[in-house]
């Protein structure tokens, strides 16, 4: 109400009109349209959510379509080259695919090594969302050539990953802030799985649980509208039918709720020895001194050999679910293959080859489902359903153990099978597989990635305060400016030390500089009370230490020193923990959290002038009047404001003034005002040479009233 009467007030004497009509031109105009629509934070959103859909969709379709080509490229055209293998080409299939996609990821996109979830959960929390638009292509191509070699990962993670960039990359194209460039990237995701899985609804709950852990009714909005674009340009592909085509379920009898809550401990517990196989893996792998780019290519040795004797582990496995739900499979096999695929995922994942693992934990959940449902229909025919209902389930509460994602397991599960009469059984298993996996070991299959690397993952950018997402490396104080002590230095020298450059903690670091402990002044004045003269570092030194790694966030660190009273940690490589990169102090913490605050408050302000420059068409410019300008001395009404300038606000010596029509200028006055694009050079030079027309003699105000 202020500002529409401030615009009458200092535009009431304007000559024959102009203003008004001016302001009146404005309705209809396309800038006019484009100013409401960027503006409007749902109008946006929702837009750009249509179109990280679409190209979610395409992508999808695009992926599916490279997966075949490059099967029929390797299966047809490879095993003709390769024909003196004979029947042993399969084993060479996974080589070749190691060879191609490790220097691809290596040197385009290291990134888009794995299985993508972890990645783009790390990008939302230490990079505010920003993902390489690179990474789209590469982990395209990557993983298409991994699946179409037999590599055993499935295709959702890429796409996640890819919708997610995807969206990312429109944000940054579109210069969004921060909160819009997490939506979309969350948007991206949710629009990845409903592609890949047609499925809408697990699309968006996959998003909401995983990435945001949280619901709120913009963000749901937003993901709606990416997931409900994404399946509908896939359809168009990729047809309309789901995921699995499987025979008809339901519950045969309700104690039989007491063998589903069964297979959901059961599935638990497989979930556990799949993700501690996989980091293993990855683990193994990763501590191997051997080029990283020639690494998918032992991996996928190893796997092709496994995947001679199994054949069914190789690629995503979907065959392989249905004819498990089916019945058609043995109780021994499936048992092998519970192990064979837990195996083959984690070479495929632990070399370095490029894969999602939510077909795998389908797959193993399926065949882990199958083979105990096998058992149970055995011992009780006429109380259970026959083995595919339990497969159907297992697949579920498989997933939801691993990713402790229960809501999009369950509706995943509907969607893709069509099929509600299996409901039941299927949330009861699914919520107990959730809880005793949780209670097992409290990070998912994607989370714990990310806490290896020191990263706590919020989903929410400042999810803790301002300094959300700040790295320890850009707040610490480097190793050039970081003084240590050796371990033998006499407390003489040390007491020097502490005197001259006023520290109250060092590092202590042994013969070849590595850290060994930390000494404070606290322990040498201990020590100078009770220690022999004589006495070194070695003597009075603490080895039982915290320490932070440089890519770990600050707020991690904060919470993990908890109320302990720690005034430095050291931070340390984290290939060779012992190994000192800097040190974080107290007064670094400080120190960020109010540049944090600085930049917040600055970003905050630059978001509303942007936001007021669209609502009004115009842009915000700054002047301060000097004593000679024309300005000085004139009410605003007196200077008669060009059309559709308007004078927003006037600082007078640290005070802010409302601007009225008889507001007088003075020298000194600092003015923010709005101009018309084009006109901000009349309003500046009306400021300068005052009112058209004689000039009225300079006034000044009272005492007491400037």
């Amino acid at each position: 109400m202020v500002t529409c009467q401030t615009v009458r007030d200092q535009n009431a004497t304007s000559p024959d009109g102009t203003a008004e009509r001016g302001r009146n031109r404005r309705y209809g105009d396309p800038r006019s349209f484009l100013s409401q629509f960027w503006s409007s934070d749902s109008a946006v959103m929702l837009t750009m959510a249509a179109v990280v859909g679409v190209g979610a969709g395409l992508g999808t379709a695009l992926f599916i379509y490279l997966i075949d080509l490059f099967r029929g490229l390797f299966t047809i055209t490879g095993a003709d080259l390769f024909f003196f293998l004979g029947s042993y080409y399969p084993i060479l299939l996974p080589v070749l695919g190691g060879l191609l996609v490790g220097p691809l990821i290596y040197y385009l996109a290291p990134e888009a090594k794995g299985h993508g979830v972890p990645e783009v959960m790390q990008a939302m929390e230490t990079k505010g969302g920003r993902i390489r638009p690179r990474v789209i292509l590469v982990k395209t191509v990557a993983s298409a050539l991994t699946i179409a070699t037999g590599g055993s990962v499935g295709r959702e993670g890429p796409i996640v990953q890819i919708g997610a960039a995807f969206g990312s990359t429109v944000g940054q194209r579109f210069h969004l802030n921060q909160q819009r460039i997490l939506t979309l990237v969350a948007s991206g995701s949710a629009a990845g799985i409903a592609a890949t899985f047609n499925a809408p609804i697990a699309g968006v709950m996959f998003a909401l649980e995983v990435l945001l852990g949280e619901y709120t009714v913009q963000a749901f909005s937003v993901m709606v509208f990416a997931a409900v674009s994404a399946s509908t340009t896939s359809r168009m592909f990729l047809g309309e039918n789901p995921a699995f085509v499987v025979p008809e379920y339901s519950l045969v009898s309700a104690w039989e709720l007491i063998l589903y809550l069964v297979l959901g401990v059961v599935a638990a517990l497989g979930a556990g020895l799949f993700v501690r196989v996989l980091y293993f893996s990855e683990d193994v792998f990763d501590h191997w001194r051997f080029p990283p780019q020639l690494k998918p290519a032992v991996g996928g040795l190893l796997l092709g050999l496994l995947g001679f004797y199994v054949p069914y582990i190789l690629g995503t496995g979907f065959p392989a679910i249905e004819d498990t739900m089916s019945g058609g499979l043995g109780l021994s096999l499936l048992l092998v293959l519970v192990l064979a695929k837990i195996l083959a995922t984690s070479l495929t994942l632990g070399s370095g080859f490029s894969g999602g693992v939510f077909a795998p934990a389908l797959f193993i959940g399926a065949v882990l489902g199958g083979s105990y449902g096998k058992v149970v229909h055995d011992l009780f025919p006429t109380l259970t359903a026959t083995s595919g209902a339990y497969a159907m389930v297992g697949m579920a509460a498989f997933f939801a153990a691993a990713a402790r994602a229960p809501i999009t397991a369950i509706i995943i599960l509907f969607e893709m099978t069509l099929d509600y009469n299996i409901m039941l059984p299927l949330m009861v298993s699914t919520v107990v597989a959730t809880v005793v996996a949780a209670h097992a070991e409290p990070e998912s299959i994607y989370t714990l990635k990310l806490t290896q690397r020191g990263i706590a993952f919020t989903g929410r950018p400042g999810g803790l305060g301002p300094m959300g997402g700040l790295q320890v490396g850009k707040v610490m104080t480097p190793k050039s400016a970081t003084l240590s002590t050796p371990l033998y230095t006499p407390l003489s020298e040390l007491t020097r030390v502490f005197q001259e450059t006023g520290h109250h903690g060092l590092p202590v670091v042994d013969e070849e500089g590595d850290l060994v402990g930390m000494v404070t002044i606290g322990d040498l004045e201990q020590a100078l009370l009770t220690a022999d003269p004589a006495s070194t570092v070695a003597d009075i030194y603490t080895s039982d230490i915290m320490t932070a790694f440089p890519d770990e966030s600050v707020e991690r660190v904060i919470k993990r020193a908890g109320g302990l009273d720690i005034g430095r940690i050291p931070v340390v490589q984290r290939d060779n923990p012992r190994k000192i990169a800097g040190i974080l102090r107290r007064g670094d913490i400080i120190r960020a959290y109010g540049e944090a605050l600085s930049r917040r408050d600055a970003r905050y302000q630059r978001i509303e002038r942007r936001r007021l420059e669209h609502l009004s068409g115009s842009r915000l410019i700054e002047f301060e009047l000097n004593p000679h300008d024309g300005a000085v001395g004139l009410t605003l009404k007196e200077l008669a404001l060009p059309p559709e300038s308007l004078i927003v606000s006037i600082n007078r010596q640290g005070t802010s003034l409302i601007p009225r029509g008889n507001t007088r200028l003075l020298a000194g006055d600092h003015l923010v005002a709005l101009a018309p694009v084009d006109g901000g050079a009349r309003l500046t030079r009306r400021l300068r040479r005052g009112a058209p027309g004689p000039k009225p003699p300079p006034r000044s105000l009272p005492e007491g009233r400037k």
